[in-house]
């Protein structure tokens, strides 16, 4: 069997809100919502031959299941267009890409919306005890963010991994990484973010978010609101590391960390032979991915498995690649990934390496950042005229997920 080349198309994403920020008040649904219908109107598809909706989103709800299915019909698109969820914790967005691709590779599909959706703000409450009820007393709320850190793996084999948070820390400690150096990292990270949104570099990328208020016209919502253009080792390193009272020696600060947010990303998966027929251009070609597994107390260092499994699939290795989105869950995790790939502190290559600010800066809503990186790494590549763009990412419960794209213009 021949597998069909696959073509991205049109990635496009919301701006990042701030936790409990701007995007508050819109469900995920309603975000999916929008980037969807921008979707269909700025690459000027028929709806209708759309295939499928792959949408991601890590912290599922009640209010929106099949969040795929429920935002393409939120946006009054056709209801014979079919759409499903999936969740692979931080890596969802682009695990939603790659199945899209898989989909259009084998024949399976010709069209797919990839994409996925996070409101961090909306993330539920809820109880176990309450199907069956209690005798006496109430009844315990989870906080579904905070117990989806801590239920990532299984308690009964690998105990209690506090959060994701203890996991960076455990990297800090194998791999030597100073306070200074986290706060350094994260400082370039915001440094970054603040110059590409004064050079208009997420113009193209970005859909305006209608915001409904109590009163008056809905507010547009188009700036990420995370990055700290003011950003420091002043300003950094006078935060206080959110473990100090439980972790000897604990450098993971609210500075040097990624984000809880709120976004929306998508795109459109499309086989090469069927372009010309839609009268759509590609940005970029999928080339490959993999997925790998790690320890879930040091989850930070997934990537590291995963490139390695990527570069031995497709047959590509460091030299080949142009740009390299390295979703920055931490700064801890991101410096221990470097290490695990061997380059050095002052590598030609870090000048490759998120170039644009990434999940410190910017945010990581989880569901939507794969499609979030993949807007930047692909308009980036062009900017550049590079070849080859690598975007990977860890994943919390101990996985890494990698994937390469080709520039196609």
């Amino acid at each position: 069997m021949t597998l069909r080349r696959v073509a991205i198309v049109s990635p496009i994403r919301t701006a990042v809100g701030k936790f409990g920020g701007a995007l508050a008040g819109m469900e995920a649904g309603e975000l999916g919502a929008v980037v969807l219908k921008a979707l269909i109107e700025r690459s000027g598809i028929d709806p209708a031959r759309v295939d499928d909706v792959v949408f991601a989103q890590g912290y599922a709800n009640g209010e929106a299941p099949a969040v795929g299915r429920w935002a393409w019909l939120a946006a009054g698109l056709p209801i014979e267009v079919p759409g499903y969820q999936l969740d692979r914790r931080c890596g969802s967005g682009l695990q939603a890409v790659i199945n899209a691709a898989m989909m259009i590779q084998t024949g399976h599909s010709d069209v797919v919306v990839a994409g996925g959706v996070e409101s961090m703000s909306n993330v539920e409450y809820y109880t176990t005890d309450g199907r069956r009820g209690t005798k006496a007393g109430g009844m315990m709320l989870h906080d579904r963010l905070s117990r989806g850190r801590l239920m990532s793996q299984p308690i009964a084999r690998f105990g209690v991994i506090s959060g994701m948070i203890e996991t960076a820390e455990n990297l800090a400690r194998d791999w030597n990484i100073t306070r200074d150096e986290a706060d350094s990292y994260a400082v370039r990270s915001h440094q970054r973010a603040a110059v590409a949104w004064q050079a208009g570099l997420f113009e193209d990328e970005l859909v305006p978010v209608p915001v409904p208020q109590r009163k008056g016209e809905p507010v547009l919502f188009a700036h990420d609101e995370g990055y700290r253009a003011d950003a420091s080792m002043e300003t950094l390193g006078a935060l206080k590391p959110i473990e100090a009272k439980t972790i000897p020696g604990a450098i993971v600060t609210a500075g040097n960390a990624s984000q809880q947010n709120d976004a929306a990303a998508a795109c459109l998966v499309v086989a090469e032979d069927k372009l010309d027929e839609l009268g759509l251009t590609p940005i970029a070609w999928f080339h490959g991915a993999a997925v790998a597994g790690c320890d879930p107390s040091r989850m930070g260092f997934g990537p590291v498995p995963a490139v390695e499994r990527l570069f031995a699939r497709t047959g590509l290795g460091w030299s080949d690649i142009d740009l390299v989105e390295l979703n920055e869950a931490f700064a801890p995790q991101v410096l221990a990934c470097l290490k695990g790939w061997g380059w050095s502190s002052d590598d030609s290559r870090l000048e490759m390496l998120n170039v644009n600010g990434s999940g410190i800066s910017l945010g990581h809503p989880i569901g939507a950042t794969g499609g979030r990186i993949l807007c930047n790494l692909t308009r980036e590549l062009v900017r550049r005229g590079g070849r080859y763009g690598l975007e990977t990412m860890c994943i919390g419960g101990g996985q890494g997920i990698a994937a390469v794209f080709e520039r196609a213009v």
